[in-house]
């Protein structure tokens, strides 16, 4: 590998960095909002629909456009959006109706979020990597690290400078994308489908079993993950009977670097170990964790759980991109889309029914999580089915023909 793409791989994790900053910065700021703009919660809570619901137009469009105009202006576009939506967030609340200029900014940081997760995980898989799966599992687990460091470096900053000074950090998150996307301007980025090979249309994807089998492993990925990451701050609150920012550190921190951890090791030693039997035995684990923290009558071991749902989601995410990438070589921008796509649907949908089943339950966020646990069985079960697939492939090339 050229000294060039490790700064084009150095990008791509400063991407899922920037990434992490537009989706868990603003989240810390809600009482504030509340409090300095008098914005009713109700209100503020749309702010998180918002984001998600334009990252997902994105998702879509993305399948588009992007070939279009190409990767390299496609995601410097993208760090311009990232850094305009932090940087008009610091301006459009005091010129503008406050909610209004805070949606706004939502909107424009959510269409660079959005760009960002379709297209950074391509350009890391066209880099001439020695392992792909290893380094597309290292560079899943920046996100991770990004989501801890903007929740512990903006805690710091609100203890020791003043959370009425937030203007001033959001500008200083805003420097991070931008600096990345001066970087994309100088970085090569390798051709993903290579040769005169073209890249699958929209309709041939969706015509390939193979392409379904990978959205709903992808869906059920961001189920698992959110259903439990989603209320484990709740979740640690209602079971220890602890403050917001203590079941936050025990909840969706720990879950979160429990989670980059596991990417991390793979990241590290994944040429010895068999990307399928990694996710299926991560997925397994998963199943158990759900079940410790859903059914056991301890909260000590229902956090526990909740941890080991984050060690045994990591590789589900990235491990569904490699196994896209190496399953359907040409499938291209649009796969990755589609994939994209299907990922924040399940990022949706898993903790909505753990919600809904709760609410069910009398409240009770035991029975929601037990019902989360569909969501790692089927992806065993996809595994499975796969790797079954896979063999009766093999057994039919094996046989003569006569």
């Amino acid at each position: 590998m050229t000294q060039n793409y490790q700064k084009t791989i150095l990008a791509c994790f400063c991407g899922y960095i920037v990434q992490a900053i537009v989706n868990n910065f603003v989240p810390l700021l809600f009482v504030t909002f509340q409090t300095e703009y008098a914005i009713p919660l109700s209100r503020i809570t749309l702010l998180v629909t918002v984001n998600f619901c334009v990252q997902l137009l994105v998702d879509l469009l993305s399948a588009k456009f992007v070939d279009k105009i190409g990767y390299r202006v496609s995601i410097v576009v993208a760090h311009i959006f990232s850094a305009a939506g932090l940087l008009l967030l610091t301006v459009l609340p005091e010129i503008m109706n406050p909610f209004a200029g805070i949606l706004l900014s939502v909107v424009v940081y959510a269409i660079g979020g959005g760009i960002i997760e379709v297209l950074i995980s391509p350009i890391m898989e066209s880099c001439p990597t020695d392992n792909k799966e290893k380094a597309m599992s290292l560079l899943h687990s920046f996100y991770c690290w990004g989501h801890v460091s903007v929740v512990l470096l903006s805690t710091l900053f609100f203890r020791f400078v003043g959370i009425e000074n937030w203007r001033i950090l959001a500008a200083v998150w805003a420097v991070v994308p931008i600096l990345n996307g001066i970087l994309f301007c100088k970085t090569p980025i390798a051709p993903l489908i290579s040769g005169d090979e073209k890249g699958m249309r929209i309709g041939e994807l969706f015509k390939n079993k193979v392409f379904w089998l990978l959205f709903v492993m992808m869906f059920c990925a961001g189920a698992s993950e959110q259903a439990v990451s989603q209320w484990a701050s709740a979740f640690a609150e209602q079971g220890l009977g602890v403050s917001k920012t203590i079941g936050d550190l025990a909840g969706p921190m720990s879950f979160a670097i429990m989670m980059g951890i596991s990417r991390a090791v793979y990241g590290k030693i994944g040429d010895k170990i068999h990307l399928e039997h990694f996710m299926t035995a991560s997925s397994l684990l998963c199943v158990v964790a759900y079940l410790l923290a859903a059914l056991v009558p301890s909260a000590a071991v229902n956090l526990i759980g909740c941890g080991l749902v984050g060690l045994s989601v990591g590789i589900m995410w990235p491990g569904t991109f490699s196994k896209a990438a190496k399953s359907l070589r040409t499938g291209g921008t649009a796969m990755f889309a589609f994939l994209a796509l299907a990922g924040d649907l399940g990022c949706s949908g898993g903790p909505t029914v753990v919600g809904m089943v709760s609410n069910a339950a009398s409240g009770n966020m035991k029975t929601g999580i037990l019902a989360g646990v569909v969501f790692p069985l089927i992806m065993t079960l996809c595994l499975l089915f796969g790797r079954e697939r896979n063999k009766h492939a093999l057994t039919q090339q094996a046989t003569p023909q006569t």
